[in-house]
């Protein structure tokens, strides 16, 4: 199933193309999907499979670059060093939408993508599985004091020492955030024999014996090691900060898998050189490079007992892959059927398709996709233009959203260029799009 069209599949609002007589579909494989940051294989396999052309990069792209980029793509792949403001989306007359192939979504102007209705789509349990394990692992290294233990024995010197080594079993885990990695870290934790308290500011079902607390307070007070597993939001930056880690135990551990912005890590830095902290992890920074060819540097650098990671909680094989299937099967659906299931900044709307007339007679309804500004009346004037065209809405779902109305509707059988035409005249019209 691809977009009906008669020059390209740029889809567009009123006035931006002239009207068209639709009369076949454009070619899938003149459809350009671009993948950048090195988006796993998979992602460019299920593209591929359905006759789409797809041109994968293995770096974030510089704005200039990014741009040329845009001026051509109709699908984009980006992870979480790309950026999408709204001055770029302007540039991208032909996209139909966007996959952050990861858990986030803040490094696209999501209200500016929608207002042009550009559904965007991420995979926000792909990796869940892969930084909860990464989060166990850094508890017990954290209590074995392993990368002090091979720092030494690289040195070449040979320490057998217990001093501060401890089993995890018993010990408490405090988690800050029990959503979909908090609670997965939750199981496998308990599994250890850990005892688990955690806080979160929506009500939780607690899993296994895991103890809900009232505070982040009582958390920190209670907890030998405490890991974060919250979003980048305005109520969450700089969350732990010197107040917060006064409060924890002594000599207890922090582990930061969440976000750079929550921890305040000048105040970190100083909580472990006093001694007043036993060891810290931490994968994101409120600064990062944006590669390879960029030094790294932060307060934590050269610190005993303090593992840094760059931003690979969800840097597994599995991880990747399965984001991959994820967000490219969420994109499939969108291009092909006009499905926005998933979408983290547009209505969510899932069609069934109809079915073919029986016996084979007769053609298959028109699916037409409309985004349009959300204000009253615009269903009502796509209903009279369709009727007084002759044509019969067999099926349809509309769903609002902030400023942002889509509908999709399946139109029996006529002459669509005249439908498209006159939706596209629609003075609330976004965009809009015909299949079949």
């Amino acid at each position: 199933m691809a977009m009906t069209t008669t020059t390209d599949p740029r889809p567009s609002g009123r006035g931006s193309l002239p009207s068209p007589a639709v009369t076949t579909s454009y070619p899938k494989d003149k459809i350009n999907v671009v993948l950048l940051e090195g988006v796993h294989d998979r992602g460019r396999t299920l593209f591929e499979s359905e006759g789409f052309r797809v041109e994968s990069h293995p770096a974030s792209p510089d704005p200039q670059r990014l741009r040329e980029i845009l001026a051509g793509a109709h699908v984009l792949g980006i992870r979480s060093k790309t950026h999408l403001p709204a001055d770029a989306l302007a540039a991208a007359p032909r996209l139909l939408a966007v996959g952050c192939f990861c858990i986030g979504t803040d490094q696209v102007d999501l209200r500016s993508a929608a207002s042009r209705g550009i559904p965007v789509f991420n995979s926000p349990f792909g990796n869940t599985r892969s930084v909860a394990e990464l989060t166990v692992a850094e508890a017990i290294a954290l209590h074995r004091r392993l990368t002090v233990k091979s720092e030494a024995l690289h040195r070449g010197a040979w320490d057998k020492s217990a001093e501060g080594a401890h089993e995890v079993r018993g010990r408490t885990l405090g988690i800050v955030g029990y959503g979909h990695i908090g609670s997965q870290v939750s199981v496998l934790a308990e599994a250890m024999g850990m005892r688990v308290v955690y806080y979160d500011v929506l009500p939780k079902l607690p899993l296994g014996n895991a103890r809900p607390l009232r505070s982040l307070g009582e958390v920190l007070e209670q907890s030998d090691v405490v890991t974060l597993h919250v979003p980048a939001t305005a109520s969450t930056e700089r969350m732990i900060g010197a107040a917060q880690l006064a409060r924890m135990k002594p000599g207890a551990f922090l582990i930061n898998n969440a976000r750079g912005s929550v921890v305040d890590v000048p105040a970190l830095a100083s909580a472990l050189r006093e001694g007043r902290l036993g060891g810290a992890a931490s994968d994101v920074f409120p600064v990062e490079p944006s590669g390879k060819h960029e030094a790294f540097a932060s307060e934590l650098c050269g610190l005993s007992n303090v593992i840094l990671t760059p931003h690979i909680g969800g840097s597994t094989a599995e991880a990747q892959a399965s984001i991959a299937e994820d967000v490219a099967t969420k994109l499939l659906s969108f291009v092909n059927r006009g499905s926005t299931t998933g979408s983290v900044n547009v209505p969510e709307v899932e069609l069934p398709d109809q079915p073919m007339p029986s016996g084979g007679a007769g053609a298959r309804p028109h699916r037409v996709l409309h985004f349009h500004r959300n204000v009253p009346g615009v269903l009502s004037t796509m209903h009279g233009l369709i009727a007084r065209l002759g044509a019969n809405v067999s099926a349809e779902y509309l769903r609002t959203k902030d400023e942002v109305g889509y509908v999709v509707l399946d139109v029996d059988p006529t002459d669509a260029g005249p439908i498209l035409a006159g939706l596209r005249e629609i003075p609330e019209t976004i965009r809009v799009r015909v299949l079949w």
